[in-house]
């Protein structure tokens, strides 16, 4: 059983879905997926998993069903953090359990920070933070390089520029700014560009999300178990290294979880991870 809501606020309407039934009849709270860029339809593999629970699933403002009103096209941790807010006191079920990936964990660790009493644990799955990292420098150098390539030749550069980024083990040294722009064709993207720009990975909108540093005596405070996780095949990549110096950050050592940045995905969405497994784990870490 599912239902589909839309939250309408004075700035976005925030589209949300509510798979299974509110309240449960065990007590057990709603287990709020969220991502970003990626909306609610990259959790459909990850929540078929999870059964026995009321999985809650949305969309960011300005991606998939929510709209904006609000006159701008930037992606802001401390303000998507508000819109979840919002969606957890319409459940009326919280505190809420949570797993967020990518963008959606810095959202997430955004929403600890502002609103405790949200959320009882977290698990944030490679929030990509730059400031984190030792060579903060050299990593915004990286991603205005792939930035760069969008706004050269289009998405299928673009992209094929942010592949080689965040598949580049260690640091960003000098051997990786001395590597020639990577082929669109050798990753199967399309070399021709149609001409937009407002991808919200390739472009400048969500640099406030990799731009974000986390606010570790208000994340101390909270009475929510945060904990940070990392995909063993992203050990030592641009998210693996963030997901590590987050956790050291917050003074624990990062969860080791199956597969890759997105091991959650089924096979739909053409970068499948291990859903099965990674879906074990994660029940592992909510139930410990």
């Amino acid at each position: 059983m599912t239902t589909t809501h839309t939250l309408e606020t004075a700035e976005a309407d925030i589209a949300y879905d509510v798979h299974g039934p509110l309240p449960r009849a065990d007590g057990r709270p709603p287990l709020f997926m969220i991502g970003q860029p990626m909306d609610a339809s990259g959790f459909a593999t990850l929540a078929s998993h999870f059964p026995d629970r009321t999985v809650v699933t949305y969309d960011p403002r300005g991606l998939g069903r929510s709209t904006r009103k609000d006159g701008r096209v930037d992606n802001v941790p401390e303000v998507q953090a508000e819109d979840v807010h919002a969606v957890i006191e319409a459940l009326g079920a919280g505190p809420v359990e949570m797993f967020a990936s990518s963008g959606g964990a810095v959202t997430a660790l955004a929403l600890v920070a502002a609103h405790p009493e949200d959320v009882s644990t977290l698990v944030a799955h490679e929030p990509p933070l730059i400031p984190v990292l030792p060579d903060a420098a050299a990593a915004e150098r990286a991603r205005a390089g792939f930035r760069d390539a969008y706004e050269a030749g289009g998405s299928g550069a673009g992209m094929a520029a942010f592949i080689a980024m965040t598949s580049w083990h260690g640091e960003f040294t000098d051997e990786y700014f001395a590597q020639p722009p990577p082929d669109p064709a050798l990753f199967g993207m399309p070399t021709e560009d149609d001409g937009s720009r407002d991808d919200p990975l390739l472009s400048e909108r969500s640099w406030p999300i990799s731009s974000y540093r986390p606010d570790v005596e208000a994340l101390a405070a909270a009475p929510t178990r945060v904990v940070i996780a990392v995909g063993e095949e992203s050990l030592g990549t641009f998210t693996g290294r963030t997901a590590v110096a987050t956790a050291e950050l917050l003074g624990q050592q990062a969860t080791v979880f199956p597969s890759h940045h997105g091991g959650f995905l089924g096979g739909e969405h053409g970068y499948a991870g291990q859903p099965e497994p990674f879906a074990r784990k994660l029940r592992d870490v909510l139930t410990a």
